[in-house]
């Protein structure tokens, strides 16, 4: 079974489009046609439905997606294997993480590891925390930084490395100020709140803190772009909860009572994946900053 066949199988699959497999292998697509016909005619059995522009797997074509990545993950760890006989550290690391990981805590370990590691070619995808645990499980991604799930995922290895405390904010002349003191959190359930969307793990924390005091949360706005919720925040939409690291003039902090909420942020991967010798040399780049802060 050609190799190079296999590859057009997944990136079709994958991005559910031939011209986009075609675009991401720098081939034409009558080209992609080409390679999964063959592989069709060795299997003897249609791997996509082709209806109108819409592109999905047959039932044939799913019980070979998963046989297909493992041989994509086979052959990148014995690649892996030959490279490390050399020594170095190099070749590519696809990594994972959020667009708040990446801005606020990410930059140095960066700058740390392209320092010590110059031949290691860093591949970045910016997604939600939940959409790179997925990326993690299919094998799409060798590590990502993120926000960790709240529930332990058997087949992840998590590694925490920061405790990200949350605070409740408000604008200064949100009428919750009106009272001294700190504020009781059933206050808070009186009124719109603009959070983290309830899918998210952010949002999961904030919603399992009200449950567990049998208050309702009154979600006005929910998102996962978390520079929106501060702006909308900011403008007396309503309350919410954002990474203390965020604060800014424009919020002012809500002190509740009784009440510590926090995330932790830090490295998964899958236990079934050879970690190349450069995820290993970032995993401790990581590590050493944290230490560092």
């Amino acid at each position: 079974m050609d190799i190079q066949n296999l590859k057009a199988f997944m990136l079709v699959a994958e991005t559910g489009s031939f011209s986009a497999a075609a675009e991401k292998l720098h081939l034409t697509q009558p080209a992609v046609s080409k390679r999964i016909a063959l592989l069709e005619e060795q299997l003897e059995a249609n791997l996509f439905d082709r209806i109108g522009r819409n592109v999905s797997l047959t039932e044939a074509g799913s019980a070979l997606l998963p046989h297909a990545k493992n041989v994509q993950q086979e052959l990148e760890a014995a690649q892996r294997s030959v490279r490390d006989l050399a020594g170095n550290v190099s070749g590519e690391l696809r990594l994972a993480t959020s667009h708040h990981i990446g801005l606020h805590r990410l930059p140095p370990v960066l700058s740390q590891f392209s320092r010590a590691y110059p031949d290691v070619n860093i591949d970045i995808d910016f997604m939600d925390s939940e959409q790179a645990h997925e990326l993690i499980h299919q094998g799409n991604a060798e590590l990502a930084v993120v926000t960790l799930s709240p529930a332990k995922e058997a087949s992840l290895v998590t590694l925490p490395v920061w405790t990200d405390p949350l605070d409740f904010m408000a604008a200064t002349d949100h009428e919750l100020f009106s009272k001294t003191g700190k504020t009781e959190l059933a206050a808070l359930a009186a009124y719109p709140a603009i959070v983290p969307g309830l899918n998210t793990y952010t949002g999961q924390i904030i919603k399992s803190l009200f449950d567990r005091h049998n208050l309702k949360l009154q979600v006005s706005l929910a998102t996962n772009y978390l520079e929106t919720i501060r702006m909308m925040a900011s403008v007396g939409l309503g309350w919410t909860v954002l990474p203390r690291s965020m604060g800014d003039s424009s919020l002012t902090t809500i002190e509740v009572k009784e009440v510590k909420i926090e995330r932790t942020l830090g490295i998964v991967y899958h236990q079934g994946r050879s970690l190349s010798r450069a995820a290993k040399a970032f995993i401790d780049a990581v590590m050493d900053c944290a230490e560092k802060t």
